[in-house]
């Protein structure tokens, strides 16, 4: 087991509510409205460079070059990650100064600000958590509805899908599995010290689903 894996069996009904939402569901089955992909797209944008400004505190807390390299290569996978999002609202005539103009619904907001303050307040091992359900829980979302692209080779939604099984993305989540253990340090973790953890990871999560619902 992992720390990771304790976190989501601790939590596994909230989490469940994110990975298997309505919108994940609606858009592996190629119903889910154009609309509420892009309002999704567009918000998940600004959401990115919040989890950037995450990742560079994450680079100031580290106390080991081994450690920063990690939270480069987080960085680096975000950065990557938003060339989804400016080819896509490209497609759909949207210029990058409209992009970034675009208003931060209050769903982004709650949870961005929510990883942010967790970062400045909290120890590094409580910034990964906070972090963790993006990360790894796109990853599991990915594999679990990739099927859908092979029933049908050309999905509505299938650039998005394939960003989320890339290897360059499915590595970084398993890595984010391993650096929780790292920072978790060996031995078990108090009660005190699993529960605050639990409830950083619940939080995310809770706030993941209604980034979804927000889009719908």
């Amino acid at each position: 087991m992992t720390l990771f894996n304790d976190l989501k069996q601790a939590n596994l009904e909230v989490w469940q509510s994110y990975t298997r939402h309505e919108f994940i569901q609606k858009l592996a089955a190629e119903s889910l409205e154009l609309e509420a992909f892009q309002r999704y797209l567009i918000q998940d944008y600004h959401f990115l460079i919040h989890f950037a400004r995450a990742y560079g505190l994450a680079v100031y807390k580290q106390h080991t070059l081994e450690g920063i390299q990690h939270s480069m290569d987080g960085l680096k996978n975000i950065v990557w990650e938003t060339g989804l999002h400016t080819s896509m609202t490209a497609e759909w005539g949207i210029s990058p100064e409209e992009l970034n103009a675009t208003p931060e619904d209050l769903g982004t907001v709650a949870y961005t600000r929510y990883v942010l303050d967790t970062a400045l307040t909290g120890t590094l091992l409580d910034l990964y958590v906070s972090l963790a359900p993006c990360l790894i829980g796109y990853a599991e979302i990915g594999a679990e509805i990739a099927p859908a692209l092979e029933k049908n080779p050309d999905h509505r939604y299938k650039e998005w899908i394939e960003t989320y099984i890339d290897p360059q993305f499915v590595k970084a989540s398993e890595q984010e599995v391993d650096n929780l253990d790292a920072l978790a340090g060996e031995g078990p973790l108090s009660d005190q010290r699993f529960a605050e953890l639990s409830h950083i990871f619940a939080t995310a999560s809770r706030l993941e689903a209604e980034f979804w619902q927000q889009a719908l």
